[in-house]
């Protein structure tokens, strides 16, 4: 049994959900409360598991073999326990604020008995020695992303495509020793798969010593989530997949752009994806007072907090909406500072269709903080910006064509070896060969060019040309979708107006067929002088 195959048994699992009246959006935060149980059992003897052990009493074997109500009223005990640390008698029974963490105000919503009971009896029967050889963390994943890609749930908000994630990890080469964050951690996708990346280089991190594990297991990777839910499945994420955190866990409960996020410590990497929109009700959930530039566009004020908590040196890849690239007014202004205060050498024009928010068009901005030759320069760091898009005459993405490393190898190609960008790079890497096809109309982007370099995906532009020709907006597009409409060409107003004219008289005709053929002839007569009254004023 493959690990897909695990998941989708566990999905299954909300038919049952369902049937107790259960919520969609509700369905694998009720889940994980009764698998993460299981889980602990399976990997008992995992590094980080044991260490923070679920208490006596609140085992996987004080719930199988029950029926009945005892059953639930027992799992209901064992929720409380765990969350709170006490019984009902108020018997201390474990004082691990991790586990608290994670079983915060946890408490069900099954009400059937024999639901509960189907749930135990399904997760015994799962091949828990198969799922243990590809790890328990990444089945757990596959279950998020796989309630990520439902639509109905949701919560793809939080959730970033994982091919994308692992090209971020990729370009940025997180290493040992490292401190990285993310600001808007969601179920830890980004951190996870940092860690994941320096165990892949450093031998499952058995190469190094007591205190360097020590570090990486529990002060390397900070992560903060503003919805506790979301906090709770990124906690038991980064625990299984033997990310412990400090006393808090490595996800902390808070508001990256309140005072939590002000207390974080610079960091050497930062990957993030904002949530998109604005803060609700103005700027009230942005209650920083250190932000230069005052915003109630998050996604602004989340880059500010980005690049001013880098280290001198630190490196930072973030997802960002369209709007950040353009906006003007405070917009301009950081994008100014950013390119003053770091080095913005690369920009990824993203396809459209690969977030839950599907109209939503996004980038990943990378910079490193300092100028390329200078890590403690502050002013006129970004010189050039190399700009891949991946957005122009790409196929419509989603469930039917789904997007994955071979769309993203060819960036990665061309970002280069450096995580700080400054690999030799080459403008190239183009979107057709045809020598004769028709080039783009008259652009800044493209004047003075090799004509070839129009059909490339991969364009440098300088700083000075992005000041003078763009204003400091970084919505910088040169292809020409095969799909869009000239303007230039289109037919005389006159012309298009008869032919819609045509195509709804047709409309028409065949909607007067289909009145009388349901022996409605008097409304269509009466539909019919109607007609040709505005057709007789139409001149």
């Amino acid at each position: 049994m493959t690990n897909n195959d695990i998941v989708q048994k566990l999905w299954n699992l909300c038919d049952v959900l369902r049937d107790d009246g259960i919520n969609y959006s509700d369905y694998v935060t009720e889940l994980v409360l009764l698998l993460f149980i299981k889980m602990v059992h399976e990997n008992k003897d995992f590094g980080t598991l044991v260490r923070h052990p679920l208490p006596e009493g609140c085992r996987w074997t004080d719930l199988n073999g029950k029926s009945g109500i005892n059953l639930l009223n027992d799992y209901k005990r064992i929720l409380l326990s765990l969350s709170t640390g006490k019984d009902g008698d108020g018997t201390l029974v474990h004082d691990d604020p991790l586990i608290s963490a994670i079983y915060a105000d946890a408490q069900t919503r099954l009400r059937e008995p024999r639901h509960l009971e189907q749930m135990i009896k399904t997760l015994d029967q799962i091949d828990w020695f198969s799922a243990q050889k590809d790890g328990l963390g990444d089945l757990y994943e596959g279950l998020l992303e796989k309630n990520a890609n439902e639509t109905k749930s949701g919560a793809g908000q939080y959730f970033t495509p994982r091919a994308l994630i692992n090209t971020m990890v990729r370009c940025l080469k997180p290493q040992p020793g490292e401190r990285i964050q993310d600001p808007a951690a969601g179920t830890a996708g980004f951190l996870i798969a940092a860690h994941e990346y320096i165990k892949s280089q450093t031998d499952d991190l058995y190469e190094l010593n007591e205190q360097d594990k020590t570090f990486q297991t529990t002060r390397a990777y900070v992560g903060i989530e503003l919805v506790p839910g979301t906090r709770r499945l990124a906690l038991m994420n980064c625990l299984l997949h033997g990310m412990e955190g400090d006393a808090e866990g490595v996800v902390h409960l808070g508001n990256a752009l309140g005072q939590t996020g002000a207390g974080l410590e610079k960091a050497d990497v930062i990957l993030a994806n904002p949530p998109f929109g604005t803060s609700k009700g103005g700027d009230a959930s942005i209650t920083r007072d250190d932000l230069t530039y005052k915003t109630s566009n998050k996604q602004l004020a989340f880059l500010q907090h980005i690049y001013r908590n880098l280290k001198p040196g630190g490196r930072a890849a973030v997802v960002l909406p369209d709007n950040v690239l353009f906006e003007a007014g405070v917009g301009t202004d950081v994008r100014r500072d950013l390119m003053n205060k770091c080095n913005l050498h690369t920009i990824l024009r993203l396809p459209t269709g690969i977030f839950y928010a599907q109209g939503v068009k996004t980038n990943v901005l990378f910079f490193t903080k300092g100028s390329a030759t200078d890590k403690f320069q502050e002013e006129n760091c970004t010189e050039n910006v190399w700009v891949y898009d991946l957005r122009t005459n790409m196929p419509s993405f989603g469930k039917r064509t789904p997007f994955g490393d071979q769309h993203l190898k060819p960036f990665e190609d061309v970002y280069g070896e450096s995580p700080n960008g400054d690999s030799e790079r080459k403008e190239g890497e183009y979107s057709f060969h045809s020598e004769d096809i028709e080039l783009p109309e008259h652009s800044d982007e493209n004047e003075g060019i090799d004509p070839r370099l129009a059909h490339s995906r991969w364009r440098s532009f300088s700083r000075q040309w992005i000041a003078e020709h763009k204003g400091d907006s970084l919505d910088i597009s040169w292809l020409k979708d095969s799909d869009s409409v000239d303007a230039a060409n289109l037919p005389e107003p006159s012309v298009l107006a008869g032919e819609a004219m045509g195509e709804l008289v047709q409309a028409l005709g065949e909607l007067d067929a289909l009145m009388r053929e349901l022996g409605a002839e008097e409304e269509a007569d009466g539909a019919r002088v109607l007609l040709g009254e505005v057709m007789g004023g139409v001149k």
